[in-house]
């Protein structure tokens, strides 16, 4: 809706300008100012018109305010100061919108963009870790939102089977009576980190050990012995079993698992390595290198070990290609100490394969306050072990202020609230920042992701104690809506484009900031209007209604549970 009335509000500005004789860019944008009371549209272009007309931004807003003819659905055009802002005529565009709002409301019209996105893609040699978990987060909820704005997205995990910590694993079964049944942990994956710990640190022990190391990712790579080849498929397949366990209970999927094997073996890598070395890429020494030095890297790009097996660089670039060969756009969430091997691939798809280059999202770590988690013999502190935890805390709050809620009922709704803290703090940052995960911040009922749950559970218990068919009432036409009203209104229709503009960006903390807003122009509305029994009753009811749709529908893109009661 708010994209209709924007269009409304720029053409009509467009029009003032030809009055003025001076021609503007097409694809300007409105914004929201950040005060209801300046307006709900505001035009920069006075700025833009500025040099043009060799006068102040200030002058150009009032002519072209005093020039503009006012759309119906806007009360009045004003200039204040070097803006010219908009004010939408309440009383016709909430009865519209309203209307409007349906389950699939914020879902933008399609995109013909099909892009492949890979996250996480943590090594099978464990469980996911606290290193992992904004991957996994950013990426999901980037998707999410993708989807939503009309993009055709394809997630993906690339799967390092051939890597030297499965290898390390693999040592460990076949040389030192290693037994994954045999460790520690609840989760296979658990029970596979911990064998891979102890392999590694009978490596350490014995340094001669390397060397079988490398017989066997060698082995592997050929692919000729079928008994090996099972052994390396079967631990990788267990722990990406415990690792899709982790996934699925913090709301994350993936469309498909790659597994970076497939690329040797369908011949992929080979073909891309003579095709390099036959444009004249191709550098000898110890190993076979590509020279990047032109192009102000100074650090080679490895194509091969001296043994002659490929490297995870070269088996990524044919992964690249293949991600290519799928859609319009590759889209890669990396940790920042990658920005060097994406500076590398970005070279060699550009430079030498004269194809796209991935883009990629980077993102800063995330870290817990000393002391907030006792890690289990100090190696890591894993994600499922994050979640209990989150869960735990958001037990003891839930059981706090509802002492009347059995364990059976507190367990589902501490679950909804601890995954939701976690999903939503990671969100809330832009990927550039670094985080400390604070538990009283994320877990907190009156400023953190719960507060926001709670919004959409207040809303639900209010339409369920209306004994109501919401579905069934009908907007009066001469409803005039109060202030909290409106600015409930206000809040519900920026949604789509909020939605459009993050997508753009393809950052996900804007998403955040609009269902703290929302939560909090509801929140408002639910303390000052009384609701049921009023005269107002069932206009009311049905802003509950849409507000709980809107709120849901957002919180969704992030991941996040919306409970019907807390």
């Amino acid at each position: 809706m708010y994209f209709e009335i924007e269009k409304q509000a720029i053409d009509s500005i467009k029009e003032a300008v030809q009055d003025m004789d001076c021609e503007i860019d097409e694809d300007f944008r409105l914004d929201f100012p950040p005060n209801p009371k300046l307006g709900d549209l505001a035009s920069t272009i006075a700025f833009t018109l500025a040099k043009k007309l060799r006068k102040s931004p200030h002058l150009i807003s009032e002519e072209l305010a005093s020039k503009i003819e006012v759309p119906e659905i806007f009360e009045k055009v004003e200039a204040v100061g070097p803006y010219v802002n908009f004010f939408i005529n309440y009383n016709e565009f909430s009865k519209v919108l309203l209307e409007r709002i349906d389950e699939m409301y914020g879902h933008l019209p399609k995109v013909d963009e099909k892009i492949i996105l890979e996250h996480t893609s943590a090594n099978p040699n464990g469980p996911l870790h606290i290193g992992h978990v904004r991957n996994s987060i950013f990426g999901d909820s980037l998707s999410r939102l993708l989807k939503l704005s009309g993009r055709d997205v394809v997630t993906q995990y690339y799967v390092n089977d051939m890597g030297r910590q499965i290898a390390i694993i693999v040592l460990g079964i076949t040389e030192l009576g290693l037994k994954i049944e045999d460790q520690e942990g609840d989760k296979i994956d658990h029970k596979i980190g911990r064998l891979y710990f102890k392999a590694n640190e009978k490596l350490k022990e014995d340094e001669s050990l390397n060397s079988h190391v490398d017989a066997l990712i060698k082995k592997y790579e050929s692919g000729d012995d079928p008994e090996l080849n099972k052994i390396f498929e079967d631990v990788v397949e267990k722990c990406l079993s415990g690792i899709k366990e982790t996934l699925q209970r913090i709301n994350i999927n993936h469309d498909s698992f790659e597994w970076e094997g497939q690329f040797i073996r369908n011949g992929e890598v080979g073909e891309l390595l003579d095709y390099i070395e036959d444009e004249g890429f191709v550098s000898k020494g110890e190993v076979d290198f590509i020279d990047l030095t032109f192009w102000q890297i100074e650090k080679e790009f490895v194509l091969r070990r001296s043994d002659g097996s490929s490297l995870y660089s070269t088996r990524d670039l044919a992964y690249h290609r293949f991600k290519n060969s799928l859609g319009d756009v590759v889209l890669d969430v990396l940790g920042s100490d990658h920005k060097l091997a994406a500076k590398q691939i970005k070279v060699i798809f550009e430079e030498i394969l004269r194809e796209n280059a991935p883009e990629v999202i980077f993102y800063e770590f995330i870290t817990l306050p000393e002391g907030s988690m006792s890690t289990r013999r100090g190696v890591f502190i894993s994600v499922d072990e994050l979640v209990d935890e989150a869960v735990k805390r958001a037990a003891v709050e839930i059981e706090k202020r509802n002492p009347d809620l059995s364990p059976e009922e507190v367990l589902p709704i501490a679950e909804q609230i601890g995954i939701g803290a976690i999903r939503f703090f990671i969100a809330k940052l832009s990927p550039e920042k670094h985080i400390t995960f604070k538990w009283d911040e994320a877990l907190s009922f009156e400023r953190g992701c719960a507060s926001i749950q709670y919004a959409h559970a207040r809303a639900c218990k209010l339409l369920k104690k209306s004994d109501k068919d919401i579905s069934s009432l009908a907007i009066p036409q001469d409803w005039i809506p109060n202030e909290n009203e409106k600015d409930l209104v206000r809040t519900l229709a920026k949604f789509p484009q909020v939605v459009e503009e993050s997508a753009n960006k393809q950052r996900i903390h804007n998403i955040t900031q609009y269902c703290q807003d929302l939560a909090n122009s509801f929140n408002k509305f639910y303390k000052a209007e009384q609701v049921i029994g009023s005269e107002n009753e069932d206009i009311r009811l049905i802003l509950v209604d849409k507000a709980s749709i809107t709120l849901r529908n957002a919180l969704d893109i992030l991941g996040v549970s919306a409970p019907e009661k807390m």
